[in-house]
């Protein structure tokens, strides 16, 4: 994500149609986006996910979370919802995997989705990853606490690159 995208960002952020039934709405202005852009620590990163003719359709994102003991490596990505159920999140889910697992020493990727999101849970299960198992009353979301589905892939599950390895030969 470059700076001229935080207007597009804090749209998407502040319509709630954009998270859907499954997340709550993030209010930010813009000024709000450019600070966090600009101190977001390098363990967080958001990309933009296009079409291939440039038009700018979500993101995806990895970032570290805190656990007592130590960090455990997230992704996170939603989409517009004209441009849901095209493939479009598996891939970049895919490609995201790649990237982390050839760039990073980790051992474990891990994602999560609310209990009742099914598509959310074919793009992890459509990148390699597992589910785990559930995770009881995580989220306070329109008046009530939900259930999240725990999903990882680890790295010897993910053995080689799936799709940046293609687009290098392709290319």
């Amino acid at each position: 994500m470059e700076k001229e995208d935080i207007p597009l960002m804090t749209e998407w952020l502040n319509n709630p149609e954009f998270y859907g039934r499954y997340f709550s709405p993030i209010q930010r202005t813009k000024t709000e986006m450019e600070k966090a852009l600009e101190s977001s620590p390098s363990e967080f990163k958001q990309f933009i996910i296009e079409e291939k003719d440039g038009t700018k359709i979500g993101f995806i994102a990895h970032f570290f979370m805190l656990h007592p003991w130590g960090k455990m490596l997230e992704m996170g990505y939603a989409l517009v919802p004209s441009e849901r159920r095209k493939g479009y999140c598996a891939e970049a889910a895919k490609i995201m995997v790649d990237y982390l697992f050839l760039s990073k020493e980790i051992a474990c990727i891990q994602a999560t989705t609310d209990i009742r999101n099914v598509a959310s849970q074919k793009v992890l299960e459509k990148a390699g990853f597992q589910k785990e198992g559930i995770e009881r009353k995580r989220f306070f979301y329109n008046g009530e606490w939900r259930d999240i589905v725990l999903f990882s892939i680890l790295r010897e599950e993910w053995k080689e690159p799936k799709i940046l390895t293609k687009a290098i030969q392709h290319g």
